[in-house]
């Protein structure tokens, strides 16, 4: 989630939650168990809790349904306008995994962005929310992983197979990272960290910082 790819948010903004309900075809197991997935990282995350990539706020509203204190960032004036729309007390950054500003925080969250960052990128990230978090405190995102990189390839050609062209173009533009770069990223920078799959493409991550 950079500026890097805003112009696939701005294309996504308008189609979104019609998207992740299930509405289109191409996209649906990607989307399947949404609601639980978000329920999920609802659920673990810790107050105050910073939202990276808030877009149209289903997760955010989660959060506030929980009676927790929440930051949202989000990159996209399309995707921030339809947040405000929806909840107009809540506090929105224009900001980004890596351009952001929190004092404190006692988890990071976010749903279906991480993979907007590369693989260094992704380290950058957490290296910035690990000097905030408290020891204990928590990163809990969701996104599409893979397991291998022959898994990733074999993925891409069932997209293709299907004629889901628009799903093959995602998965070969951006950076869907590999389980074990992710768990090197985590655990050289001191987290302990599980993988918890929700459907094809969809792994939940929770990784917890240690002390010292």
């Amino acid at each position: 989630m950079t500026v890097r790819f805003m112009d696939v948010f701005t294309e996504w903004a308008s189609t979104y939650d019609d998207t992740v309900t299930g509405h289109d075809p191409e996209y649906k197991e990607v989307f399947r168990r949404y609601e639980e997935i978000l329920d999920t990282v609802a659920t673990k995350a810790i107050s105050p809790v910073v939202e990276f990539g808030a877009g149209t706020g289903n997760l955010t509203q989660r959060l506030l349904d929980r009676h927790q204190d929440v930051l949202a960032v989000e990159p996209s004036p399309e995707m921030r306008e339809i947040l405000i729309d929806k909840i107009p007390t809540l506090p929105v950054q224009d900001g980004h995994f890596l351009s952001f500003t929190a004092d404190h925080a006692k988890s990071f969250v976010s749903t279906y962005a991480f993979h907007h960052l590369t693989d260094e990128e992704k380290g950058e990230a957490v290296d910035l929310m690990a000097q905030i978090l408290p020891q204990d405190g928590k990163i809990v995102y969701a996104d599409t992983m893979f397991v291998s990189e022959e898994a990733r390839l074999q993925t891409i050609a069932e997209a293709k197979a299907q004629g889901f062209d628009s799903l093959a173009e995602d998965l070969e533009r951006e950076f869907y990272p590999l389980i074990p770069v992710m768990e090197q990223i985590f655990a050289s920078r001191g987290f302990d960290v599980t993988f918890t799959q929700y459907n094809h493409f969809v792994w939940l991550v929770e990784a917890e910082k240690m002390g010292e």
